[in-house]
C-alpha cells in the first residue's frame, strides 16, 4: 500500500466542538499503516499558502484528547475566501510537500475551497483525494440534517434566553437581543428551546427567512406589552427587509464590512441598539434593554451538547474512512435516523460547494414570528443531555387588609 500524507485545516468562525473534527481526522488517520504523516495548516487555508504546518502525528494522544473537549480552533482560522488562482497557490504547496489527502473543517466557504483545489488536481492529474468536513453555527449547509457546532451553539442561545426572561419577569420590560445568522435563522429559532411555561420568552422571534416589517415589528412589542406587561425578544441579525436590505444597513451609518465585503454584524451590538431606540421612541415603554449576543455564543466553554460533541467527532473519523476507503472526493453529511440517531454520507463537492440552506417553511409559524412543534422536535435532542431547567413559586395570594378588592 502507497504510503500517504495527510493535512488537516480549519476554517471560518470557531465552534465549541470543531477541535472534535480535528482530533477525529488526527486519530482515525494514525490507525492506517499508510499514513506517512498528519499535519496541520495553521489558520486555515492562509496557512496552507504559507507553508505553516504542525506536525500532529508528533502530538500525544492524551493531549489530542484534551485538546477535543476545548472549544475554539486549535489550529486557528481564518476568514478568507480563496478564489481560483488563491487555489492553485493552495495546490501548489500540496504538490511540494506530496500530500495525499487533504480534510478542510468549515462551511459553505470552505466546502467551496475544497471543491476547487480537487478540480485543479484532477486537472493537473495529481492524485489528491479532497473532503470537506462539516462545520458551522448557522446550521446552513445543505444535504445536512444539522451541522456540527449548532447543537452547542442553540444550546447556548436557549439557556441564555431562559435567564433573560428570568430576569424580564423580575423587573418587567421590553428586552431585545440579537443573535448570529445572516441567511438562516435556526441559531434565532433556538430561543424558543428556554420557554417553560406558556408566558415565557422570548415572546417574538424574527428570522431572516420572513421580511422584516418595523411598523409590524412596534404592533407586535406593544400587543405583547399590553398583554403580558412585558415583553422579550429574539432577532436575527440578518434581518432585511421588502428589498433585501439588511436593516441593520438602514438603521445605522457606518457600519464596518468584513473580509467578503459583507456589513459586519456579529461584533457590533447597533441593530439591537437602534431596535431599542425605535422601541422607545416609538412606543413611549420606559425600560427597554439591548443585548447582542455575539461572539460568545460560538465557543463558549461552560455550554456544550454532549450530541454534538460526538457526531462532531465522527464526522472527522468518517472523513477519514471515506478518503482511505473511496475512489471520490466529497463533503461528509450528517443524516438523521429513527427519532434520534445519525448515520453519516459522503455528498459531492457540487451538491454542497457554495449552496446555503435556510429554515424550511415548517418550522416556522403562520405569524413568522415563532417556531413550530416540529422545529422543537427537531432541536431538542442536539441540545444533549442535562438542560438546566426553571421553576417558579406557586401563586398562592394572601388576603389584602387595607386594600380590600
Amino acid at each position: 500500500m502507497t504510503s500517504t500524507k495527510i493535512l488537516v485545516a480549519q476554517g471560518g468562525g470557531p465552534t465549541a466542538v470543531i477541535n472534535q473534527s480535528l482530533v477525529g481526522v488526527t486519530l482515525e488517520a494514525r490507525r492506517f499503516r499508510n499514513v506517512e504523516h498528519v499535519y496541520g495548516a495553521r489558520h486555515g487555508v492562509r496557512g496552507i499558502v504559507n507553508e505553516d504546518f504542525v506536525h500532529l502525528t508528533q502530538e500525544t494522544s492524551h493531549n489530542l484528547e484534551l485538546v477535543a473537549s476545548t472549544p475554539g480552533s486549535a489550529l486557528g482560522s481564518t476568514r478568507d475566501k480563496p478564489d481560483a488562482k488563491y487555489c492553485q497557490e493552495i495546490f501548489k504547496v500540496l504538490q511540494a510537500h506530496q500530500i495525499g489527502h487533504f480534510f478542510y473543517i468549515g462551511g459553505n466557504d470552505s466546502s467551496d475551497t475544497v471543491r476547487i483545489v480537487s478540480a485543479e488536481a484532477h486537472k493537473a492529474g495529481y492524485p489528491l483525494r479532497c473532503v470537506h468536513i462539516p462545520k458551522t453555527i448557522d446550521n446552513d449547509l445543505v444535504g445536512n440534517d444539522h451541522t456540527p457546532g449548532f447543537p452547542s451553539a442553540a444550546r447556548f442561545v436557549a439557556q441564555a434566553f431562559a435567564g433573560a426572561n428570568l430576569d424580564n419577569a423580575a423587573l418587567p420590560g421590553v428586552y431585545v437581543a440579537v443573535v448570529m445568522g445572516r441567511h438562516a435563522g435556526f441559531l434565532t429559532a433556538a430561543s424558543a428551546l428556554g420557554r417553560k411555561f406558556s408566558d415565557d420568552g422570548p415572546h417574538l422571534i424574527y428570522l431572516p427567512e420572513r421580511t422584516f416589517v418595523m411598523a409590524d415589528f412596534l404592533a407586535d412589542v406593544k400587543a405583547t406589552y399590553q398583554r403580558l406587561g412585558r415583553c422579550v425578544v429574539a432577532v436575527s441579525e440578518g434581518i432585511h427587509d421588502a428589498s433585501g436590505n439588511l436593516i441593520a444597513s438602514s438603521l445605522a451609518k457606518n457600519l464596518e464590512h468584513d473580509a467578503h465585503g459583507n456589513v459586519q454584524l456579529s461584533g457590533s451590538g447597533a441593530l439591537a441598539d437602534l431596535l431599542c431606540e425605535e422601541i422607545k421612541g416609538q412606543l413611549g415603554i420606559k425600560r427597554v434593554r439591548g443585548d447582542t449576543l455575539g461572539y460568545v455564543q460560538r465557543s463558549f466553554i461552560g455550554c456544550v451538547s454532549d450530541v454534538d460533541q460526538r457526531e462532531a467527532r465522527e464526522v472527522g473519523e468518517k472523513a477519514v474512512q471515506f478518503a482511505m476507503s473511496g475512489q471520490r472526493d466529497g463533503s461528509v453529511a450528517i443524516k438523521r435516523t429513527g427519532f434520534y440517531s445519525v448515520d453519516y454520507e459522503l455528498l459531492s463537492l457540487e451538491a454542497v460547494a457554495g449552496k446555503t440552506r435556510v429554515m424550511e417553511d415548517e418550522f416556522i409559524s403562520a405569524s413568522g414570528t415563532d417556531v413550530t412543534d416540529a422545529f422543537r422536535l427537531y432541536l431538542r435532542p442536539l441540545l444533549g443531555s442535562g438542560m438546566p431547567d426553571a421553576f417558579r413559586l406557586r401563586s398562592n395570594p394572601v388576603a389584602k387588609v387595607l386594600r380590600p378588592a
